[in-house]
């Protein structure tokens, strides 16, 4: 049986320890694969094996500390899940108000020298049992996340705001009940810090949420895009169900200006499709019988029934919200080396912390500075920051390239597209449209183009090969009347041959035309070697014995093509051709579309090969493919490119998968690429320069040396802001223009 793969919303995460703590409890569960926490979304994907429990896995995640748990299914989920932090945040912004109305006033009073000396007692527990329920209502998470968390040994965000406020209020309580404990010069209470501490955090949550909500618009777009309804045609009549109840198999009516509510196959009617939530291409797409029609794009004009093939998340839609999903989700390297310098952060700042303290008390005999610098580094040091740096800037990344057809299927990708050299592509079907087209007719003197065409289809209408059938294409496109063929003949690899109104036509190359006993004169020789020069390939058609015309048949280069390249190039990118074609008709190509390296008659097992053999002269390699063939060298290369419109087997074995059909998404991908690997970095370097900077200053080296120290109040502030800038420079990329 397959692995199954269960998504898990989690709340009580509050920064990239939570993440390593959850993800080390998992990894330790037996029968989990694979465990990636997200910490933007606050969801958990585990892959396990089929024998394992949700509910055992639901108890590793709240066995690690303050954490609930919950199972997505279905997209209701998503939206309970949405509607849960909406709720949430909304008291998280009750809990700030309070701790702020209460924590201000009381800071003002202070300053401005209305409060009673500390001798007025009774006064001071009112004010400490006060802003002790305050601080019970406005940051209650803060001190179980850290109870939790010291019963598993574990800290977290929660232990440094916990310790930093707690201690705050503590010792003011102490000076408040026994005053002699202190210096006299250390008499001080700090409720009000503790209070503003606690609701700027909050405040910075809020923020920060608030930002984050924007990162996830590419799947929220996405999820908007199902219908909510589809119209079926049941016992004879046409009647609007839940999606839901759509069953594969019915017969669904979409009229203009409807979303297509599932996939399926066109039987009746035809119209345009607007395809650009798939492929980003603004034109609509004419659809006819026998068409495939795909869940979420939007009919245009005209009105059709088709057959249901594919429902739920089956649909191609639903595949692609997962993949993206996966792919955010998902860890590149930097993001696994950031979780493991965050998982002894914490304990690390709580040490430093403990010696400042030690120092300022003990050494420097300043019980006042102890705990103020002490405080201070408890809160400015929090690796929030840290922690969203980068999959803040994955999930917007994933996202944009998606709202321009790129769908990534594995996050790593994300981070090696921006490290390419080397870009392989495949010729047909990639480079070309995969289709062989009658692009030129040479034809005797006595007969016309249209004869000669007519004459080759009538002879082609019994054959299956794909330059036959280019041959019947071209004279359906010309509407031309075929007279019937007889006595039809096929020889492997040559032609084929058949009686047409009493006339014996031959249609092949040039050897099956003289194993035929016809002649070749210089003339037609030399006008075949020009098609061939040209990567088209020449194909003789003989009346009677005598070759009357030449028809050249090609796979067209798509049009983008050269542009495609042109701008790889401007990247800096080499670019390289493999193909099982001739090298003659390949070199044709290349030349055509700016291309300096090929690698000709490559066998379909030997690509693979090809960029195993650039990997180890040190390339980093892009490989761009649709077919069968390509599928190995598309899982050896470093970046693995797949056209969707090519095979189920290519696409699954490639790491990003092309909606458009056409090369200059690459590109496109490899800017979003560049773009987001630099919005990480400069996450990364703010997180740190702000933690590298924070902590001596909240340790009070610019009071030893200038007397400026750092008020534990703005140290909570600037903690909050630091997440807030992370996530606002990380929504930048949603303004990204390729």
């Amino acid at each position: 049986m397959k692995n199954q793969n269960i998504r898990l919303s989690i709340e009580g995460m509050g920064c990239a320890s939570c993440v390593a703590k959850i993800e080390k409890k998992l990894h330790s569960l037996d029968g989990v694969v694979s465990a990636n926490i997200n910490l933007v979304d606050r969801t958990a994907r585990v892959e396990a094996r089929p024998d394992i429990l949700e509910a055992n896995i639901i108890d590793a995640i709240e066995s690690a500390g303050s954490y609930q748990a919950k199972v997505l299914v279905s997209n209701e989920d998503e939206s309970k899940k949405h509607e849960a932090e909406t709720a949430h945040l909304r008291y998280r912004i009750k809990q700030s108000l309070l701790a702020m109305l209460t924590g201000f006033p009381l800071m003002a009073a202070s300053m401005l020298g209305l409060l009673p000396a500390l001798d007025s007692q009774g006064f001071w527990l009112f004010i400490a049992i006060a802003t002790f329920a305050v601080m019970a209502y406005s940051g209650s998470h803060y001190f179980k996340g850290a109870y939790n968390g010291l019963k598993h040994k574990n800290t977290s965000m929660d232990t440094l705001v916990a310790m930093g406020t707690g201690v705050a209020w503590l010792y003011s309580t102490l000076v408040v009940l026994m005053p002699d404990w202190a210096p006299e010069a250390s008499r001080h209470v700090y409720f009000e810090a503790a209070l503003i501490v606690i609701a700027l955090v909050n405040i910075g949550h809020v923020l920060e949420a608030r930002a984050r909500g924007k990162t996830n618009q590419a799947i929220e777009k996405l999820l908007s895009l199902q219908a909510k309804t589809a119209r079926v045609v049941r016992g004879g009549k046409e009647v609007d169900i839940p999606l839901g109840e759509v069953v594969a198999g019915d017969v669904v009516r979409v009229r203009p200006g409807e979303k297509i509510p599932v996939d399926g196959n066109i039987i009746e009617g035809s119209s345009f499709v607007d395809e650009s939530m798939l492929t980003g291409e603004p034109m609509p797409v004419s659809k006819k019988q026998g068409d495939e029609v795909i869940a979420g794009t939007m009919n245009d004009s005209g009105t059709f029934l088709y057959t249901a093939t594919r429902i739920g998340s089956e649909t191609v839609l639903a595949q692609i919200i997962e993949t993206v999903r996966r792919a955010q989700s998902a860890k590149p390297d930097i993001a696994r080396l950031v979780d493991k310098v965050a998982s002894i952060f914490v304990p690390v700042v709580i040490m430093i912390a403990f010696g400042t303290a030690m120092f300022w008390w003990l050494v420097m005999d300043n019980t006042t500075l102890a705990l103020v610098t002490s405080m201070t580094i408890l809160l400015i040091a929090c690796p929030c920051a840290l922690g969203l740096a980068t999959p803040i800037s994955m999930i917007v990344g994933i996202g944009k390239a998606a709202e321009f057809g790129i769908l990534i299927r594995q996050g790593e990708a994300l981070e090696r597209m921006a490290h390419l050299t080397t870009i392989v592509l495949d010729k047909t079907g990639t480079i070309t449209e995969g289709k062989p087209q009658v692009t030129d007719i040479l034809v005797h003197d006595n007969i016309s183009q249209d004869e000669a065409l007519g004459m080759a289809a009538a002879v082609e209408t019994g054959s299956e090969h794909p330059l036959g059938k280019a041959i019947v294409d071209a004279a359906h496109n010309k509407n031309l009347n075929l007279p019937a063929a007889q006595n039809f003949i096929a020889t492997t690899g040559g032609g084929v041959s058949a009686q047409v109104d009493d006339h014996t036509i031959h249609i092949g190359n040039a050897s099956f035309l003289s194993e035929n006993s016809i002649k070749l004169d210089k003339k037609w020789v030399s006008e075949a070697e020009n098609m061939a020069k040209q990567a088209k390939t020449p194909v003789f058609l003989a009346k009677n014995n005598e070759i009357i015309a030449i028809l050249a048949i090609a796979d067209p280069i798509k049009a983008e093509t050269k542009q495609a390249i042109g701008k790889l190039h401007a990247l800096g990118l080499k670019v390289q051709m493999l193909t099982g074609d001739h090298e003659q008709t390949a070199w044709a190509v290349a030349k055509e579309v700016g291309i300096d390296v090929i690698t000709a008659q490559v066998k379909p097992d030997d690509k693979d090969q090809v960029i195993a053999r650039l990997q180890e002269s040190g390339e980093i390699v892009g490989m761009v493919g649709d077919g069968i063939n390509d599928a190995a060298a598309l899982a050896r290369a470093n970046v693995g490119f797949a056209i969707a419109h090519g095979s189920d087997i290519a696409i699954e074995s490639a790491d990003v998968v092309l909606m458009r059909s056409n090369l200059t998404a690459i590109p496109d991908a490899i800017r979003i690429s560049e773009a987001t690997l630099t919005n990480i970095k400069q996450n990364l370097w703010g997180a740190f320069i702000y933690n590298s900077l924070a902590i001596p200053v909240a340790a009070g080296v610019l009071f030893m040396s200038m007397g400026l120290l750092l008020n534990p109040m703005l140290a909570g502030a600037a903690m909050a802001m630091s997440s807030v800038t992370v996530v606002s420079n990380a929504n930048r990329l949603r303004f990204f223009k390729v």
